[in-house]
């Protein structure tokens, strides 16, 4: 019979394999230990000098300062936020690589696009929300309607006669004024335009008499009297609108925001999504962020954990999802 070899007693055989074990996790807790060490991509799925790019811009500012690298933004605008997160998505995740979107870019996209070259879910690693605000179903002046009510009775008694303007298939605007129009049983036909001003515009000059716009371009209009705010989407009134209802205070439950959102690659470290969400959250409690805010009519940042804000995108594309099925809304 073959002779077999002597067996290492246990305690050498846990060594060796701990020792194994050190060795392979070791360069990486190094790597975070030591991270950011060069600058970091700060990737906005929009247009420069828009609301996202503006947030961004603040954040990257304040994270520069923190960890003392560029936190560098990538403007890469197009498909509703899908060319920005599809190059997120497929970004090395070892942190320096950061995504600054936007709720509609995320939450509404799994749901209204037949094909995307990303999953939301399996594929970028939510950090922490920023922000979060409804959006305001505004009408011109002379529109004979000054709340949710007589909006509903005047519609109700006018069928199909009048249009509502959104920025474009699938916006925020768009899907809330759907909603509305299920759950107050309304005929209305949609506009999709290019982008708000453009809604604000017709709105001022009489060629539209019924919109969905942000809640902060339209303040101007609104408090010169030009624009007369009906309801707000959304879980809290506007700051700077504490008179506007939102949609649950007249009677129709309705729980998403409009937010910006941190995601990483998925499989970032552990450790550095952590620390993201740490200094984003602290970032969002600033003065100068909080200011911010206020001046865009949106309420104070949520403080959320990396569970709480996943929880929280899973709750808006269940909403959003509802809302595309029941309307029977398909993409362009």
């Amino acid at each position: 019979m073959k002779p077999t070899a002597p067996t290492a007693p246990i305690w050498q055989r846990r060594q060796f394999v701990c020792a194994t074990l050190a060795s392979a996790v070791a360069p990486q807790a190094f790597a975070q230990s030591d991270w950011p060490n060069r600058p970091v991509k700060l990737i906005v799925p929009s247009a420069a000098a828009g609301p996202t790019d503006a947030f961004a811009r603040l954040y990257a500012d304040q994270l520069s300062k923190t960890f003392n690298q560029p936190f560098v933004v990538d403007n890469r605008a197009g498909a509703n936020g899908m060319i920005g997160n599809d190059q997120a998505a497929k970004a090395t995740p070892d942190g320096y690589t950061i995504l600054f979107s936007y709720a509609a870019a995320i939450a509404v996209n799994p749901s209204l696009q037949a094909k995307m070259p990303y999953d939301t879910f399996k594929d970028l690693q939510p950090v922490t929300q920023v922000g979060g605000s409804g959006t305001l179903l505004a009408v011109a002046p002379d529109f004979p309607a000054k709340n949710f009510s007589d909006f509903v009775a005047h519609i109700k008694a006018n069928p199909d006669k009048y249009n509502y303007g959104s920025w474009g298939v699938g916006s925020g605007g768009h899907l809330s004024m759907e909603f509305i129009k299920h759950a107050a049983g309304l005929k209305m036909n949609h506009v999709p335009y290019k982008s708000i001003p453009q809604i604000i515009t017709d709105l001022l000059g009489g060629v539209l008499q019924v919109g969905f716009v942000d809640p902060f371009t339209s303040l101007p209009h609104i408090r010169a009297g030009k624009l007369r705010p009906i309801v707000i989407s959304g879980t809290k009134r506007g700051p700077q609108l504490p008179d506007v209802p939102t949609l649950t205070d007249v009677g129709h439950r309705f729980e998403a925001d409009a937010w910006f959102g941190v995601f990483v690659p998925a499989q970032t470290p552990t450790a550095i999504v952590q620390r993201l969400n740490q200094e984003i959250n602290r970032i969002s409690q600033l003065p100068e962020a909080r200011a911010r805010f206020t001046a865009l009519n949106m309420p104070d940042s949520p403080i959320k954990t990396v569970e709480q804000f996943t929880q929280t995108i899973r709750g808006d594309v269940d909403t959003w999802s509802q809302i595309i099925r029941v309307n029977n809304i398909k993409a362009e």
